[in-house]
């Protein structure tokens, strides 16, 4: 699934202009793109917290007109429009969503396409399976309305709306919410689900609690998912949203094989911009012929009552150091991330159109700026609470890579764009950066490594992080610099 989160460095491949900015409009071509380019097969449509371009069927059917006749949207290839949460942002955009897909239907049967071409939607920040239900009643609610209202025969007036966890809690606990959603279904539509596609968030999870109690807690996830789907003889398609920066997912063309022996289960990986746009094309390609061929093929993984418990515990262990030093660090992080380049266009976070992140009182930017900041200041947030976590779970006994396979791979990846200089000044000069530095100590001696620069890039990452201080310091814009050392690391943020 080609998705619109924007945290490339590079300019698309497709772009006429070349600045690296993805308009509203740039995006049906970015689509379409996705499917004819990339042999991606299926694209979000991320009506979250930024402006979208409501007639996307309209335009895309108009202007690829032979593409989409013969690749039929709905059938051979998907769209999927991602909802914003109506509980954290006002619903204006809701109401437009809906009546997009509704439209939609009526488009594509006109034009003898196969009909519906829209079929199912994310709803983030899923929390409760009521907020689910009350959707799809919704949905169903303004179908029968627009039927009547214009004297039609109502043939499409159900929709199928996805979860999209995105906090650890949420991830651990989802059998109780499928459970629930489940029964309520009954009730409502006196069937079940013809199948079930639960989405686990990896930013969210790792901005909040940091990038171990993220990754352990959506393996929990999947192995449920994939226990209720056996319980209630249904059939499951997990999704996840994943960047190429070892914080983000570490999904990128360069590590496909570590993400799918992590994964093993998932139907659906999300392919963001960086990896679309930061690596040569011919890889990306390569890179997407195989997951659409490998990921369909992998085994999930069931976890047991204590293997559940001890993972509540590894998140309990590794979240407290992470919030403890990101409560202390947030007003430099919010004060630099000002300055990371915009790729979408994004709504103010004002109230009414978007909400912003954040730990405790302290608010944060979102993932992508938050990750780019940090990786641009040679402070890879996969440091942070890792190290202190790391060493009270050796404590425990348990041992954190059976949870989480690639953990000392992901550490050693961040580890090469890791400014040893910038962090001891930091760790000097400012508080809450003491804590960092002492992560990083720990799991140099746990792992008997030493993290550091080995090639020319590297080294070329780490001049320009020394520079981003320096700039800081003295006041001065660091946006160039952050476009340049995401290049390099290939990922904005």
């Amino acid at each position: 699934m080609a998705t619109q989160h924007p945290d490339n460095a590079n300019a698309p491949y497709w772009e006429k202009d070349g600045d690296g900015f993805v308009s509203t409009r740039e995006e049906i071509r970015e689509c379409q793109s996705a499917f004819q380019d990339l042999n991606c097969q299926e694209f979000m449509w991320d009506w979250e917290g930024k402006h979208v371009d409501e007639a996307v069927i309209d335009r895309m059917f108009h202007t690829h007109y032979k593409f989409f006749k013969k690749y039929q949207l709905g059938k051979n290839i998907f769209l999927t429009f991602r909802l914003p949460n109506i509980w954290r942002e006002k619903g204006y955009a809701l109401a437009r969503a809906m009546m997009s897909i509704l439209t939609a239907e009526n488009f594509a049967r006109d034009l003898k396409f196969h009909s519906p071409p829209l079929f199912e939607v994310i709803l983030p920040f899923t929390d409760k399976a009521e907020k689910i239900i009350y959707l799809q009643k919704i949905f169903t609610k303004l179908a029968n309305f627009k039927c009547k209202l214009f004297n039609e025969s109502c043939r499409f007036n159900y929709i199928n709306i996805w979860p999209l966890f995105e906090s650890t809690a949420d991830l651990i606990g989802s059998r109780k919410l499928l459970d629930r959603y489940l029964d309520l279904h009954i009730k409502t539509y006196k069937r079940k689900p013809e199948y079930f596609r639960p989405h686990i968030a990896r930013s969210d999870p790792a901005l909040n609690s940091g990038i171990v109690p993220a990754v352990v807690a959506g393996k929990i996830a999947l192995s449920e998912f994939y226990r209720f789907g056996k319980d209630n003889d249904i059939k499951i398609f997990p999704a996840i949203g994943v960047g190429t920066l070892p914080f983000r997912g570490s999904l990128s063309p360069e590590r496909i094989n570590d993400f799918i022996n992590e994964y093993p289960g998932i139907r659906t990986a999300y392919i963001q911009s960086a990896f679309r746009y930061d690596f040569p094309l011919i890889q990306v390609k390569k890179a997407i012929k195989r997951l659409n061929k490998e990921l369909p093929k992998t085994t999930p993984i069931f976890y047991d009552k204590k293997e559940i418990k001890e993972v509540s515990m590894v998140c309990d262990i590794f979240t407290a150091p992470y919030r403890k030093t990101i409560g202390a660090i947030a007003d430099s992080i919010n004060q630099l991330s000002k300055q990371v380049p915009s790729r979408r266009e994004r709504k103010l976070h004002i109230g009414l159109f978007g909400y912003s992140r954040g730990i405790g009182k302290k608010k944060l930017p979102r993932a992508i700026p938050f990750t780019a900041v940090l990786y641009s200041l040679g402070i890879p947030p996969e440091f942070i609470g890792t190290g202190r976590g790391l060493r009270e779970l050796e404590k425990s006994g348990i041992k954190l890579e059976k949870y989480y396979h690639n953990f000392k791979k992901d550490i050693v990846l961040a580890g090469k764009f890791l400014n040893k200089e910038n962090l001891a000044w930091l760790a000097d000069h400012k508080n809450g950066w003491q804590g960092i530095k002492a992560d990083v100590d720990i799991l140099e001696k746990c792992l008997k490594i030493k993290f550091g620069q080995k090639t020319k890039s590297d080294f070329a990452h780490y001049a320009i992080s020394s520079k981003i201080l320096k700039l800081w310091n003295a006041k001065k814009s660091i946006s160039k610099e952050i476009i340049s050392s995401g290049k390099i690391r290939k990922s904005l943020g």
